[in-house]
């Protein structure tokens, strides 16, 4: 059994969401203590404990010490099978953090795979936007998958029925996966600038504030004088509690780099939009093919590679330092940091 202390490197979820998927696909089992440890409330969260136990149905395998406030669980995974998922989240729980648990093992299931949030957010804070999720991580994922590769669509679709933020949650969505092989990954350079997409939403309770458009107003504050292509789209949902996010998308000819933002009670919406495009000008003055946040995102996925991938980051933090810590744990391979550039060849 592997053993892999939660308290290791940053500390958080994620090196539960990475070593019980690759648990999943290996078919080793693991021993996770220390869960979240550096977190202020360490040990296992809605959003964790449904993920993983969405995990082990998904392959038909066995848990210890799966509830809420665990500091460590036992997993013991079997043969993944095609079946569709049904998870309910009472709290405002992020949706996009349970799916990262989940699409690695299911794109090696025999058969397309159906999962249905009832209930959680679509845009919590400390993690991924679903726009986000959606247009930037997906594109990215979509160039590692043959056939489908241009067309993300074919292999995993996301029909947002309801939004939902914190902290009521709320949301409905389905997801749909279809299994892929994996092939390598190779990003060094960017290519010319297409386009900027800037996706603004909030809830109803705000369209009369005008929240989604102040929003933008923020993004060109920025990015107004520098002439660059954009596209905006302005959206409003029903949902159950206040809310508001933006999504700005930088499609370049080679990737795509993201960043993205949480309307917050009490901060400005100008603010909001603004906070993001500065964040995007940051990612764009590195020259990387990889936004920070996406780089650790995708390590696992090349890890499950024949070959060899390289790809050009803007940062290296410390969540691609812990993700690589915990995938040689399960995977013969190896991993090469030079600057910002990581390579892994098997």
């Amino acid at each position: 059994m592997i053993e892999i202390d939660g308290s290791k490197f940053e500390g958080g979820g994620g090196i539960l969401r990475v070593a019980s998927a690759l648990s999943a696909v290996t078919k080793k089992p693991c021993f996770i203590f220390n869960i979240r440890k550096k977190r202020s409330k360490p040990g296992l969260m809605p959003q964790h404990l449904l993920g993983i136990q969405a995990l082990a149905k998904l392959c038909n395998g066995r848990l210890e010490g799966d509830f809420l406030g665990s500091e460590e669980i036992k997993f013991w995974p079997e043969e993944i099978k095609a079946k569709d998922l049904h998870i309910k989240i009472e709290t405002a729980g992020s949706i996009t953090l349970v799916l990262q648990t989940l699409i690695i093992p299911a794109l090696f299931a025999p058969e397309p795979i159906k999962i249905v949030f009832n209930g959680g957010a679509t845009d919590t804070f400390f993690s991924p936007t679903i726009d986000y999720f959606r247009y930037v991580f997906l594109k990215i994922l979509g160039k590692m998958i043959p056939i489908q590769s241009e067309n993300i669509s074919r292999s995993i679709e996301i029909d947002i029925i309801k939004r939902g933020y914190y902290p009521e949650g709320g949301a409905n969505v389905e997801v749909k996966i279809c299994p892929s092989k994996l092939k390598n990954l190779n990003l060094l350079e960017r290519g010319n600038l297409q386009k900027i997409l800037i996706i603004s939403g909030a809830s109803e309770f705000l369209k009369n504030k005008k929240v989604a458009g102040r929003q933008i107003a923020g993004v060109r504050e920025v990015l107004g004088k520098l002439k660059l292509p954009v596209e905006e789209r302005i959206e409003y949902y029903q949902t159950q509690c206040p809310g508001s996010q933006i999504c700005l998308i930088a499609e370049f000819e080679n990737t795509i780099i993201g960043t993205d933002n949480l309307g917050k009670l009490g901060k400005r919406a100008e603010d909001v939009g603004k906070e993001a495009a500065l964040k995007l000008l940051r990612e764009q003055k590195t020259q990387a093919c990889l936004d920070k946040h996406l780089a650790d995102q995708i390590l696992p996925f090349l890890a499950l590679t024949k070959g060899k991938s390289e790809v050009f980051v803007s940062e290296i933090t410390n969540h691609c330092k812990t993700n690589i810590w915990v995938i040689k744990k399960f995977i013969e391979g190896k991993f090469k940091m030079k600057e910002t550039l990581i390579s892994w060849t098997q």
